[in-house]
């Protein structure tokens, strides 16, 4: 009887550590993500570098009319200066100096609007990314979540982009070969 209290006691104890040791590996679940690769899959980017390239092509297309226009006003300068006043070559002077200057800070003019434009559109997204990650790792008990790039060595478990992508209803495209092997079998590798 001593002996089935004493085994009785050491099972009860052990259960115990065990119970613990799993309450505290659950406390500290661990997962990474890329949330470029998250970014990267919303149909939102794509549409999003679709109005983003269409708006860069409006940009150079007024700039390249602007300078069109400056080189024409420049060489009817040129041509018609001869039979002009003095006080009308000053004018004519002056202005084609603002164009040339304006087309000189066009190329800034325009990366700055790029780069506003881009804030406008991918701002949004950044923010469903951000609010699906942080809605994946509650739900899955992630207490820590790190950005994939940032890992040196991972677990491929470990990987919250599947979980993210259902979150997001985001159909995950297909390794490369993937339907060529059968799902049970594992990649060889060389």
């Amino acid at each position: 009887m001593k002996h089935m209290k004493k085994f009785f006691t050491v099972v009860l104890f052990a259960s115990g550590l065990m119970m613990v040791a799993a309450h505290a590996q659950a406390q500290n679940k661990i997962g990474y993500i890329s949330s470029q690769e998250v970014i990267g899959i919303m149909p939102e980017t794509r549409k999003a570098d679709s109005s983003l390239t269409d708006y860069r092509n409006a940009l150079f297309a007024s700039a390249q009319e602007k300078q069109t226009a400056f080189y024409s006003a420049y060489e009817k300068f040129a041509k018609d200066s001869a039979t002009m006043s003095e006080a009308v070559k000053s004018v004519k002077k002056t202005e084609l100096n603002k164009l040339s200057t304006e087309l000189g800070g066009e190329e800034e003019r325009i990366q700055n609007l790029l780069q506003q434009k881009r804030d406008e559109l991918i701002g949004p997204i950044n923010k469903k990314a951000y609010e699906a990650i942080q809605a994946v790792a509650k739900e899955n008990g992630y207490n820590w979540v790190f950005e994939k790039e940032a890992l040196l060595v991972a677990p491929t478990g470990e990987d919250m982009l599947p979980l993210v992508a259902k979150k997001l209803n985001i159909k995950l495209p297909s390794a490369p070969g993937a339907g060529n092997a059968p799902a049970a079998a594992p990649a060889k590798r060389p």
